[in-house]
């Protein structure tokens, strides 16, 4: 068997749908010569972005995975112009074998692009082996194809000032593309979101608010904040908002700054009931700061025991009570915890990290209308940057916002306000609702696809985008943190929970937390929502999952070369 001029180890192949004719006899030269490949896809006919197939092969390049690699689709410029984007990537397109071996030869190109329109599968052998048999020549070359690296020519600046930030960066990008993400409180935001998050507005400090700042040169940043601002209003219909928290967390310690005083009583759903840390837990700031009591779920349907949360408030006469939790799958009945609150002379505030997206589509109750406080995140269900928002009455405007600055926090974070106004903008358009909906529709069909298989789901089941699954049920033995780390090592990415009643400590728990938001971004509907049900199970239940792993993360894999990550579009 002939050995490749080049030092070939491994080469990175990816096609689009045009391209897809041409793997086998592609898949036959590596074969016939020894070289390793990685397979990046398609493997069908069905339409793919072809940008992100030349993104998969392009990182792998970068990061070391592969030496060289190969990308096909209808005439090849497409994939040529997505690879070269990347530093390091030397694309080159090739239609004849004298192409391919000037490539190597002169250029000293590192990815092949071959247009399957144009190549019949005998003029591709030849173009491959052009390519692959070539040296390439030094000298003038040489000093030529390093111009195309200095400044100017560069692509990307963070992979030649700082290769292990970058490299990092790109093996999360891989992580993402080759799981699935089913952590309920985490989301893929659109390229909009992202280039607002990485954009000029970084360097620009902004203390204060719009028309009372504290440094000079931010009149457009005003613009930016002010922009956000009336894009929330908007979007949920409140009073006021501030947008400038940095994070949920932020949000709820700056409502509780603005209306409490140390000791003052809260009223809040226990963590283990499916509340949040920021409820007064003892851990959190929260718990330390105020005299903490605690609401639940009814034992028998795991909703929330409204009941009992009105006995406690008439007892104890809180301050403030807040609703709104991390891991509660049912509807939230916001108007009756209002008159709870009202009725004993407390204050609500309303948490709707989790169910931000679902209530501004409109397919769950809105608190804006009974709450006197609305603290969200903006990622999520909302699928915007990581940040927080406050909504509230306008009689409690100002005290927000000296809460916000200078109570809690200094200069916002200028370029993610510009990102949570684009994410606004994306989610008063029409195909967010429909979005939103399909989130709803997946959440209820994985529910059921685990019922089926003997999963016991706390509360029976979801109204949103989130199911809760109590191991106890069926799975005495198994721990959240193990059945965790067992669907990881399958590149299933959940996180394990506490339930109600829990017995174990929080880092062992009894539950599992299922989100179908970032899957739902990815395209991906009630069919891939059975499938992904029967790949927990199997993991889960089989008495060998050891011997499980490895087939069923191919069929994850395979999944999610089917379904790219969203990148620049939200709808496909």
């Amino acid at each position: 068997m002939a050995e490749p001029v080049i030092a070939v180890q491994t080469v990175s192949f990816a096609a689009d749908h045009r391209g897809v004719c041409l793997r086998p006899v592609i898949f036959k030269f590596f074969a016939e010569n020894g070289i390793k490949t990685i397979d990046r896809g398609t493997d069908s006919e069905d339409p793919v972005d072809y940008p992100i197939y030349a993104q998969r092969v392009a990182r792998d390049i970068v990061e070391g995975a592969s030496d060289f690699g190969v990308l096909v689709c209808g005439t090849g410029t497409g994939m040529a112009m997505a690879a070269n984007r990347f530093r390091g990537i030397r694309a080159a397109i090739a239609t004849n074998s004298e192409m391919a071996e000037f490539s190597r030869r002169h250029g000293h190109a590192n990815v092949l692009c071959i247009g399957s329109r144009w190549q019949a599968p005998n003029e591709t052998l030849a173009i491959l082996h052009s390519f692959f048999f070539t040296p390439v020549e030094n000298g003038r070359h040489a000093r030529r194809v390093r111009l195309l690296d200095v400044e100017g020519f560069a692509v990307n600046d963070l992979a030649q000032n700082d290769p292990e930030i970058f490299a990092a960066i790109c093996r999360e990008g891989k992580r993402q593309e080759e799981h699935l993400e089913l952590i309920a409180s985490e989301n893929f935001t659109s390229q909009a979101v992202l280039d607002a998050a990485g954009s000029v507005l970084t360097n620009k400090y902004a203390e204060g608010y719009p028309g009372k700042r504290y440094y000079g040169g931010c009149e457009f940043v005003d613009e930016v904040e002010q922009i956000a601002r009336e894009r929330a209003i908007q979007l949920f219909g409140a009073e006021h908002v501030n947008v400038q928290p940095h994070s949920g967390t932020q949000a709820n310690m700056a409502v509780y700054g603005a209306v409490l005083n140390p000791g003052d009583k809260i009223l809040t759903m226990a963590l283990s009931e499916g509340g949040h840390l920021t409820h007064g837990h003892p851990k959190s700031l929260s718990g330390r700061l105020y005299t903490v009591f605690h609401y639940g779920t009814d034992p028998q349907t795991r909703r929330i025991d409204y009941v009992s949360m009105e006995k406690i408030a008439q007892r104890e006469r809180p301050k403030l009570i807040t609703v709104g939790a991390s891991a509660h799958p049912r509807t939230i009945d916001f108007e009756r915890v209002a008159k709870i609150a009202h009725g004993c002379g407390a204050l609500v505030m309303a948490d709707i990290a989790h169910i931000a997206g679902l209530i501004a589509a409109g397919l769950h109750p809105s608190p804006i209308p009974h709450c006197d406080f609305v603290t969200t995140t903006t990622h999520k269900t909302l699928r915007g940057p990581r940040g927080g928002i406050i909504f509230c009455r306008k009689e409690f405007a100002r005290a927000i916002d000296a809460s916000v600055f200078p109570g809690n926090q200094g200069g916002p974070l200028m370029h993610i306000v510009a990102a949570k106004a684009v994410c606004f903008f994306e989610a008063l358009q029409p195909q967010f609702r429909r979005y939103q909906e399909q989130v709803i529709k997946n959440a209820k069909t994985l529910a059921e696809s685990l019922i089926s298989q003997g999963f016991s789901l706390v509360s029976g089941g979801t109204d949103n985008h989130l199911i809760l699954v109590d191991l106890r049920g069926n799975l005495p033995s198994l721990d959240g943190h193990s059945a965790q780390r067992r669907l990881e090592r399958a590149n299933i990415s959940l996180n394990r929970n506490t339930v109600p009643d829990e017995t174990r400590s929080p880092f062992e728990t009894s539950g599992l937390r299922i989100g179908t938001p970032a899957l739902t971004s990815r395209a991906m509907g009630e069919m891939e929502m059975v499938q992904i049900g029967a790949l927990i199970g199997e993991l889960l239940t089989s008495p060998s999952p050891d011997d499980r792993v490895t087939s069923v993360r191919q069929r994850v894999l395979d999944l999610c070369r089917r379904f790219p990550l969203p990148y620049a579009h939200h709808e496909r």
